[in-house]
Formats: structure tokens, sequence, C-alpha cells
């Protein structure tokens, strides 16, 4: 048996309110080959060398132009996704953090990619979300905690 390659990436929800009036930034993805027209969250691969934490910050100042602290992120869970499309599988490992600080105020950093932010409650969000996103933003809005390691 051939071991699976493993795809880690971060993904970061930009967070403001608390309770029932929470919201979330989401971007619109577009021109990237993989869920275009899907609203995400902040987010992107791990780098070799990189640490998930450093790559949430780095991704948020490459997309929204909002500078995090390291310190500023708040983990959330994993989410492990398998897929079985030939071989070798691939799997994927997705950290999620959330962030109620940062420095600036968001904008579109990378346009051929996304097609606009928005801020959404919990409760209103848009459709489609990415579904690992929607599982992760769904059980936030249930308001219990979320457990550390998901399969998707």
């Amino acid at each position: 048996m051939s071991r699976a390659a493993l795809v880690p990436a971060s993904y970061v929800f930009l967070w403001r309110g608390t309770g029932a009036g929470s919201e979330v930034l989401l971007h619109l993805r577009q021109h990237t080959g993989y869920m275009d027209g899907h609203w995400a969250s902040l987010a992107g691969h791990v780098e070799v060398g990189e640490s998930a934490r450093a790559a949430a910050v780095r991704e948020v100042w490459e997309e929204a132009a909002v500078r995090l602290r390291a310190e500023d992120l708040e983990p959330l869970t994993a989410v492990q996704r398998v897929t079985a499309d030939g071989d070798p599988v691939e799997q994927r490992i997705d950290f999620f953090w959330r962030a109620r600080r940062w420095d600036g105020a968001p904008v579109v950093a990378e346009p051929a990619k996304n097609g606009g932010l928005g801020w959404f409650r919990l409760d209103q969000l848009p459709d489609p979300v990415q579904p690992q996103e929607l599982r992760v933003l769904e059980l936030l809005r249930a308001g219990g905690p979320l457990p550390p390691f998901i399969s998707a």
C-alpha cells in the first residue's frame, strides 16, 4: 500500500460581533480552478517550511491586505478531506482559525481570484459556501464547542 500525499491549508474567518449578531468575512472565488463561484474564507496552502499559523497570517495579508498577529489567531478545528480519484490518494488537512482583531480594513487584494468581499451573519450565509467551510460555520452557528478534528 502506498502512502497518501498530504496537502495542508489554513482557513481564516475574520469575525466581528458577538452572539447572534456575529458576522464572518467571506470572499467570492473566481478564476482559480477550484470551487469558483463559491463563497469562502481567506485561505491557502501551507508552503514548505511554513507553519499552519504562519500560512494563515500570510494568506490574510495576500487576499485581504489586513495584518494579523499570529497570537490573534484562535484555532477552531481541523478537517481531513480524502479523495480517491485515481492514484495516489490525495488527502487534505484544513486548519481553521478565527481572528477577532486585525490591522486595516479588508479589501480585495487579489482581484483576479476574488469576485468580492462580504460580511455575513451566521444565520444569513450566502449560497453556495465551500462545503467544508459551511460545515464549520454551521457548527459555530450552533454555539457549541467544535470538535478538534472533523472528517469530511
